[in-house]
């Protein structure tokens, strides 16, 4: 029998980690694993062969942690706060090393006694963390950057101590006189804590930084499980019982009032109303349920009393389903390595055996091996390329950092590998395309009927209804007319209109199959019959309503939800970024190419899913096309998280927001335009940082073999490659 678990991963520190686990996993009889860097995660199929401890202590044995993971609500992470209170010892250690290293002034007498202490508390509390991974990679007969920041390290810091205890070093009076000379000194008289500080500090910084950015992983995961109810009414005979929603049976029948979400899927069996389904289908305007319509668990009740009698719970409802492939498309788009780990497979080793070999060399030509192993030392700690560690980090934090000043959140460096290949981006209608909101676009009235006489009496009569269509009415009337009278007798029909008294006149509202009045003239533009509420004009997308009184038709009210201003320029900006635009929708046809046609949008693609969007995704990534998604509802949730590239409107629901890369925070479409320029922007800057992060050092080798890296050498291409990185990625903010 086959089994599926998931395991959450502790201890990793870059991507050659989970690759190292996967490996690991992968080797053991019958077991097939994934394991996920960015999530911290491992995805493992095994049959009865294995066993789940099994896998645990597989992982165990390389030098990581694994548990099963649960998709609730962890505590605040705990790497996240171990990686804080190090930084702030490594700072508050670290900076008076660094201080009295490099400014002959503050160089007092023993001052390098009082260096020791400070950097022996940075390298082994604070640097814990590099070593213990260090020694994880010696186990595994592997290398990466901890490896080389731990060896590295450790030969400073080794070096340092018998340089005092031993050599000139630990006089007093011993100073480090500020020269970047050429020129070769005995290695006794070089001490080199500074770098053991930096080092450490540098990197837990950037460390930091990328922690901090990925501890709300699961949040898109945990706000879909928070979006269904949380009890629910069963009814039992004539009453009403509140209990848990785990309680609820396939078969019981239970109870939604007005306001109320409904528990699960089910089928109506007594009642009426109007049900809010736009975070599940993205459709605009709420349907009319009725005995014997299907609903769906999490939608919200607007008006009406409802039974429903329940058919799918647990992980079979739509919301479970659909949490279940956010979780998938999560998985599968984060498992990226990234450029430093995979330079440092060839790097790190490369280094090792440049240090072996200088002091080989150095003792064949017949120096000593203070010398020799001085100049050993000295290339181990040059080519710790310290600003590596910010590279990244840095310029994702300033990127980020401007972005909020545009309204635009980034997440996550993955994001920026993908964004500069994107050719495709996919837009929801409903609230990114478009306001999201009925708005009133005409006004047609019978003959001796005035504009302001139909809208003063619809105003007042669809004032005293919830429903959106009765709310954009209202709103609509009371800005073209002013105040609107009042009305006494007011009944709302579930699915058909309402009916008031205004100014002693019974006006209805509603169909016009249900008004039950005469024939109206009335008509809308480009249609040649009358249109009910809820019925569409197929030419041009209009819902329309039709007023009634003194027993005739007086005139038609058509709604529609319009693009929004800024849509046009924005499809235009997607096609001059080198982007092919595509409307993607839950909404019919007809409404979507009306939309299309008016941005300026080719390709139309409705009346899709949720699960239908991640399918269309997929096939256009099979296809070889990189794909970004723009959206903002739970229907669109999944297609986020499954496209190269996702885009949530920050007007949109939670769920969507957190299974994106980046969320605009004003609903403004052009936004999108620019977050992805910003995008390419970040990611160019950071590979301009990985490169100087690793070109100051390796240009520092040969001085450092040669026996030229004095302390003073050494520290000033550190902090000079650091600058160079905070420097570039500070031009981020210039961005416009």
């Amino acid at each position: 029998m086959q089994h599926q678990a998931e395991l959450a991963i502790t201890g990793m520190t870059c991507a050659s980690c989970a690759a190292r686990i996967q490996n690991k996993l992968n080797r053991l009889e019958s077991v097939s694993a994934q394991v996920n860097y960015a999530t911290a995660k491992a995805t493992v199929s095994f049959d009865d062969s294995a066993q789940l401890s099994d896998l645990i202590a597989a992982v165990a044995a390389i030098g990581y942690q694994a548990t099963p993971a649960n998709q609730k609500v962890d505590a605040p992470d705990a790497v996240l706060h171990s990686l804080q209170t190090r930084l702030l010892v490594s700072l508050i250690v670290g900076v008076p090393v660094i201080a009295m290293s490099m400014i002959p002034a503050f160089q007092f007498p023993m001052w390098q006694w009082v260096c020791l202490p400070l950097a022996l508390i940075s390298y082994g509390w604070a640097g814990f963390g590099f070593h213990k991974a260090a020694l994880a990679n010696l186990r595994q007969r592997a290398t990466s950057m901890d490896t080389l920041i731990s060896v590295g390290t450790t030969a400073a810091l080794l070096w340092s101590s018998y340089a005092l205890l031993f050599g000139d070093a630990g006089r007093v009076g011993f100073s480090h006189e500020f020269q970047l000379t050429l020129l070769r000194s005995h290695g006794l008289a070089n001490i080199y804590l500074e770098s053991v500080a930096g080092i450490i500090t540098f990197l837990l910084l950037g460390r930091w930084i990328e922690a901090r950015s990925k501890t709300k992983a699961g949040e898109a995961i945990k706000t879909l499980l928070e979006l269904g109810a949380s009890d629910v009414s069963v009814l039992q005979g004539k009453d009403e019982i509140a209990v848990p929603i785990t309680q609820l049976q396939v078969g019981e029948i239970f109870v939604v009032r007005p306001g109320e979400k409904i528990a699960t899927d089910g089928i109506v069996i007594q009642g009426t109303a109007a049900v809010d389904v736009s975070l599940m289908t993205g459709e605009s305007l709420p349907v009319e349920v009725s005995p014997g319509d299907q609903v769906i668990g999490a939608t919200l009740n607007t008006n009406g009393l409802l039974r429903i009698r329940a058919e799918r719970i647990g992980a079979d409802t739509h919301l479970a389903q659909l949490t279940e492939l956010v979780l998938q498309a999560q998985s599968g788009k984060a498992n990226v390595q990234r450029l430093a780990d995979r330079i440092s497979a060839i790097f790190v080793p490369a280094v090792l055996i440049i240090a072996v070999l200088t002091l080989a060399l150095w003792l064949l030509v017949g120096e000593d091996l203070a010398f020799a192993a001085a100049a050993a030392v000295a290339v181990l700690i040059i080519a710790c390329p310290c600003a590596l560690g910010l590279a990244t980090p840095l310029a994702m934090l300033v990127g980020s950092g401007r972005g909020a000043q545009l309204g635009i959140v980034l997440k996550g460096v993955e994001m920026l590998e993908r964004v500069r290949s994107i050719d495709t981006v996919l837009l929801d209608k409903t609230g990114t395309v478009t306001t999201g909101q009925l708005q009133v676009v005409n006004v047609s009235t019978t003959p001796g009927v005035s504009t302001s006489e139909l809208l003063r009496y619809a105003g007042a009569a669809e004032a005293g209804s919830e429903h959106p269509i009765a709310a954009a009415i209202s709103e609509y009337a009371r800005a073209q007319v002013g105040s609107l009278p009042p009305i006494t007798d007011f009944t709302n029909i579930p699915g058909e209109g309402i009916t008031a008294n205004v100014f002693g006149q019974l006006v209805r509202i509603g169909r016009s199959d249900c008004l039950g009045v005469g024939t109206a003239d009335a008509t809308v533009p480009g249609n040649t019959g009358d249109v009910g509420q809820n019925e569409t004009n197929s030419a041009t997308d209009l819902t329309c309503v039709e007023v009634a009184w003194d027993g005739q038709r007086k005139g038609t009210i058509s709604l529609s939800d319009e693009p929004r201003p800024s849509s046009a320029s924005a499809v235009e900006g997607f096609r001059k970024l080198g982007l092919n635009p595509i409307l993607l929708t839950g909404d019919n046809l007809a409404a979507a190419e009306y939309v299309a046609a008016q941005v300026g949008i080719d390709e139309v693609i409705a009346n899709v899913l949720p699960s239908g969007k991640v399918a269309v995704v997929n096939e256009l990534q099979l296809a070889g096309h990189q794909v970004a998604m723009v959206g903002d509802g739970v229907n669109d949730a999944a297609a986020l998280a499954q496209a190269d590239l996702g885009i949530a409107m920050g007007c949109g629901t939670d769920v969507a927001i957190q299974a994106s890369d980046l969320t605009l925070m004003r609903s403004d479409l052009l936004l999108a335009v620019t977050a992805i320029r910003l995008s390419r922007t970040t990611h160019a800057t950071i590979m301009t940082n990985l490169f100087w992060a690793f070109a100051y050092n390796i240009a520092a080798i040969p001085l450092a073999a040669l026996g030229f890296c004095n302390p003073m050498i050494a520290g000033a291409a550190m902090s000079f490659s650091s600058i160079f990185v905070v420097l570039n990625s500070l031009r981020i903010r210039r961005f416009k």
